[in-house]
């Protein structure tokens, strides 16, 4: 199974990015040069490999300040960047992978119905925050689409983790208002508001 997770909680310098996949060399340095392409330093990274799958985690800087990647524009450009040199090493890996029709790659024989995979859920995390975590299909531009739809309802993302899987991703967001936890009544506008987004279907043209 492809997973990309791309975490802002673990290390308070740096965003960490963590790959699982096949064993290339070819596609970690690929991987590498994208990743400074986008204007990103590779401040340091580890690489693991059980049996036939290579795990690598990358710690990620911006190059201009030297700071951990706070944009979700540029948080999404990044997982787009990784998944799609994923799938130029391993195409056999389109197929578990909902970005491999996005990619012009082999489309996935099993898709997700959005209505029946969204998974939304907000907990307490402590008096000042609260933990948001979302399962849905996976899209391009999910990730901004989420993080827009919190911002429209005036709720701070603190930090995320973003993580790609197959054909699901699974994102968790510490989120708050004005400083302090979510209330009941507006963890519930939070969850209706994205329940609506994210099932809601593309408009075909024959649908008039």
């Amino acid at each position: 199974m492809p997973i990309v997770l791309i975490d802002q909680d673990s290390d308070s310098e740096a965003t960490v990015v963590q790959l699982s996949f096949g064993d290339r060399l070819g596609a970690l340095i690929d991987t590498m040069r994208a990743l400074k392409d986008l204007g990103l330093d590779v401040a340091k990274g580890t690489v693991a490999t059980e049996g036939p799958v290579k795990q690598t985690k990358f710690f990620i800087t911006r190059l201009d300040n030297g700071r951990k990647v706070e944009d979700p524009d540029l948080l999404e450009r990044i997982r787009l960047t990784i998944i799609n040199n994923l799938l130029k090493y391993h195409p056999e890996s389109s197929e578990r992978l909902a970005m491999g029709e996005a990619f012009g790659v082999k489309a996935p024989e099993k898709k997700l119905d959005v209505d029946i995979a969204t998974r939304i859920r907000v907990k307490e995390d402590g008096p000042k925050r609260s933990l948001l975590s979302i399962e849905t299909a996976d899209r391009p531009g999910l990730l901004v689409e989420i993080i827009k739809i919190i911002a429209d309802i005036n709720i701070d993302v603190e930090s995320a983790e973003i993580d790609t899987e197959g054909l699901v991703a699974k994102d968790k967001f510490h989120v708050s208002y004005r400083g302090a936890a979510l209330n009941s009544s507006l963890s519930q506008v939070l969850v209706n508001c994205l329940r609506y987004y994210l099932r809601r279907p593309e408009t075909d043209i024959d649908s008039y």
